[in-house]
C-alpha cells in the first residue's frame, strides 16, 4: 500500500485560521466532497462521533482522525496543514497543524489498519514534518507526501 494509492491531489490543502476542531473536521468533510464525491455532513459527524471515542492527535502536531464511511468503495484519505495549530486534546497537549485523515469503508478491516499504519509511520519523520511545515503550496505537499516513501516493487 502506498500513499498515491489512498490519496488524491485534490484532497490536499492549506487552511489558514481554523477555530475549532469541529470546524477542521467541516473542512476535512468538504475535502472527501471535492475528492471523492463522498456526503460532506456524513463524513463530518463519522469523523466526530469516532472522535468522541478518544482523541486521533498522537503528538508532534500530528493528528490522524479516521472513520468508517457507509458507501465508501476504497480507503481514501485527506491531508491538511494548518497554518494555525489547533487544539486536539493529542497525547503530548501539543497543538495540531498536521492532520492526515482516513476514511475507510465500513467492512475495510485490514486495509484500514494498513493504511493507518502507513499514515503514522509516514508522519512519525521529524525531517518530513519539517518539512511539510515549510512548503504551505498544496501541490508540493501531495509531491512530499508522495514521495516520501520507497516506491513498491
Amino acid at each position: 500500500m502506498q500513499l498515491t494509492g489512498i490519496l488524491d491531489t485534490r484532497a490536499v490543502k492549506v487552511l489558514g485560521a481554523v477555530s475549532s476542531k469541529k470546524r477542521l473536521f467541516h473542512e476535512l468533510g468538504e475535502l472527501a466532497r471535492e475528492a471523492y464525491g463522498l456526503d460532506a455532513s456524513l463524513v463530518m459527524d463519522a469523523l466526530i462521533a469516532r472522535e468522541a471515542l478518544g482523541p486521533t492527535g498522537v503528538g508532534h502536531g500530528v493528528a490522524l482522525p479516521h472513520a468508517h464511511i457507509p458507501g465508501l468503495e476504497r480507503v481514501s484519505g485527506a491531508f491538511v496543514l494548518l497554518e494555525k495549530p489547533v487544539d486536539f486534546g493529542a497525547v503530548d497537549r501539543q497543538p495540531v497543524d498536521i492532520v492526515f485523515a482516513l476514511f475507510a469503508p465500513e467492512q475495510a478491516g485490514v486495509d484500514h489498519l494498513k493504511a493507518l499504519a502507513l499514515v503514522a509511520r509516514t508522519l512519525r519523520a521529524p525531517a518530513l514534518c519539517a518539512k511539510l511545515r515549510a512548503n504551505p503550496d498544496s501541490s508540493t505537499l501531495y509531491t512530499i507526501l508522495t514521495e516520501s516513501q520507497p516506491v513498491a516493487a
